[in-house]
């Protein structure tokens, strides 16, 4: 079938049920970014692949409701398919929701299969539609009967991480959550997102591209811990090591009756990162509402975990040195592609020691590519790179002693004024943000104004946020804090890593991003309170060719300097004498 075709057919399945619109979202049972193919409804349903977007469907309307990141890929992924755009307002926001109650009639039924959203969706969901007068029916899964070739749940065995490399064992990690739980006085935690099931029993598998992680859930109480898995994925001495460490194996389809036979009456449960369905099986319980505590103990980095961090960026750093000098002294002898130049990079990545993968699909957007901030290039879209122009290359990798996240722009030759300016306040934003120094209590969408303000000044802005957390050889996009605009209410703290990532784009043009990853730490004590700082993580050079010096104030140009000196200092000794040459040149001061 044709996406065309698929559309037709969930409109008669339904004509049957006597159902007047149907949601789809882009998740699964483990409320996750990034999927397993098996999940990948709104991909197989509409042709849209971007990791954010949500399709609602009526008998006389199909829509995608997806974020500024991708306007332009929805538009090209979605012609003919029956499915229109409907850009987001707010990124995120349920907004399919509002569009459905008013336009639907009252009394109208709206359907969702509640296993792919979490309950607080579900009830983001709910609230208009009830207050409509229309009746919501959880529980509907049309693509099932459907999806004739659906790809399998993945089977891949998982393994397990040193305490030499996690720096903390699962016993402890155990130890504290339970304390955590004690505080909240509730008897049992349900934990569903991937990256926190991981992090809590150190192991890491393969069943989502990029990231380490595998589908599970795990049930802790005070006496015991629950991992809820395909056994098939565990070795003898994977159960015994488990079973050491106080974690007992059951069948991954056995979460929802155990759920059920629970005794007790107080459960701790993250509304944003577990299901609606296995939510509700809890209802006439009462529910500590509360995030994950696992979720702010994986972001803040042991002392082990920074300094592995710190030879992981001294890794990739040697890496992209090799592959920028390889593009930049072969973009006018052979034919590089946007396709071909992602896997040149991941070829340089692979020849570190402990390269597992990328962290993400690289985006390497040549010229007007570079302004689609999750672009990536697909057989009819791949671009071949000439002597001239921007390309910027956002990408990253998973190696088993960290995960790294890093975009550059460099321009090809031929650069322009308005390109220069661009980039430098862009630049200048970037400073801004690693350079900022901050009370302690300090939330994320204090340092995305700070990161902002030289764009804003110039009447720029981007419409994606300034910064993401990123785990420890987990997944690149972490919580609970963010930097963006939303009123996150989530402190930075000393060992946070987070990305500093400002951007500019002009569609049809060009775009400009510049990431580094920045680690959080206490600066000084004072009479006015503690302040902190970033020590800046990452470790490549920033091109100076595309600078507009006269726009930059001496503190940015020194900055720069002595990031440039860092950079060479550390990842020269790694470096044949032709590549320490060529980066003395791009790292000399300006």
């Amino acid at each position: 079938m044709n996406h065309a075709e698929k559309l037709a057919a969930i409109r008669g399945l339904m004509k049957q049920q006597d159902i007047d619109a149907y949601i789809i979202p882009s998740s699964d049972p483990h409320i996750s970014e990034y999927l397993p193919d098996h999940y990948k409804c709104v991909a197989w349903a509409s042709g849209f692949t971007g990791s954010a977007g949500t399709l609602a469907i009526t008998q006389s309307f199909a829509g995608l409701w997806t974020d500024s990141r991708y306007f332009v890929q929805a538009r090209e992924q979605l012609a003919g398919t029956g499915y229109e755009l409907v850009k987001l307002t707010v990124q995120t926001a349920p907004e399919y929701a509002n569009w459905l109650a008013e336009n639907l009639p009252s009394e109208a039924v709206v359907a969702f299969d509640d296993r792919l959203v979490s309950e607080s969706l579900a009830k983001a969901i709910r609230n208009p539609l009830l207050s409509a007068g229309m009746d919501v029916w959880e529980g509907i899964d049309f693509l099932t009967s459907i999806w004739f070739d659906r790809p399998a749940l993945p089977k891949k065995s998982v393994y397990f991480l040193a305490e030499t490399l996690t720096g903390e064992a699962t016993e402890s990690k155990l130890n504290r959550l339970r304390a955590e739980m004690a505080k909240s006085r509730a008897i049992a935690h349900l934990i569903s997102s991937l990256d926190d099931v991981a992090w809590l029993l150190n192991m890491r598998g393969s069943d989502v591209l990029c990231n380490p992680v595998a589908l599970a859930f795990v049930l802790v109480t005070a006496d015991r811990a629950v991992l809820f898995i395909d056994r098939e994925k565990l070795s003898s001495k994977d159960r015994t090591s488990l079973e050491a460490s106080g974690v007992q194996v059951s069948d991954y389809g056995r979460v929802e009756d155990t759920l059920n036979q629970l005794p007790g009456t107080s459960f701790l449960l993250d509304s944003r990162r577990t299901c609606s369905r296995l939510y509700k099986l809890m209802a006439g319980k009462e529910i500590v509402e509360k995030t994950n505590p696992t979720t702010h103990f994986k972001a803040v980095k042991n002392e082990v975990e920074i300094a592995h961090t710190r030879n992981t960026m001294l890794k990739d750093g040697v890496a992209l040195t090799k592959f920028f000098k390889w593009l930049t002294e072969t973009v006018d002898k052979e034919t590089i592609s946007e396709v071909s130049l992602a896997e040149r990079l991941r070829q340089f990545r692979a020849e570190q020691d402990g390269f597992v993968g990328e962290s993400f699909d690289t985006i390497a957007g040549y010229r007007a590519h570079g302004a689609l901030p999750h672009y990536k290039a697909t057989a009819a879209s791949n671009d071949t790179l000439q002597p001239n122009g921007l390309l910027l290359v956002d990408s990253g990798g998973q190696y088993r002693t960290g995960t790294t996240d890093i975009t550059r722009v460099v321009s090809l030759g031929n650069a322009t004024d308005a390109e220069r300016v661009d980039y430098t306040l862009v630049l200048r934003g970037m400073i801004e943000g690693c350079a900022a120094i901050f009370p302690k209590g300090t939330r994320g969408y204090q340092i995305d104004a700070i990161t902002r303000k030289p764009l804003w000044d110039e009447l720029r802005n981007y419409g994606h946020g300034t910064g993401h957390g990123v785990g420890f050889f987990l997944n690149v996009h972490e919580g609970p804090h963010t930097f963006n605009a939303a009123a996150v209410d989530v402190p930075i703290e000393s060992g946070m890593i987070t990305s500093i990532e400002p951007g500019l784009y002009r569609e049809g043009e060009y775009g400009i991003r510049i990431e580094n990853l920045v680690l959080s730490m206490l600066h000084t004590d004072t009479l006015f309170g503690q302040f902190m700082a970033f020590e800046t993580l990452t470790l490549c050079y920033i091109d100076t060719l595309l600078i507009d010096k006269s726009l930059l104030d001496s503190k940015h140009i020194d900055w720069l300097n002595a990031y440039h000196a860092t950079v060479y200092a550390k990842l020269a000794p790694y470096l044949d004498e032709g590549e320490k040459h060529w980066l003395a040149k791009k790292t000399a001061a300006i």
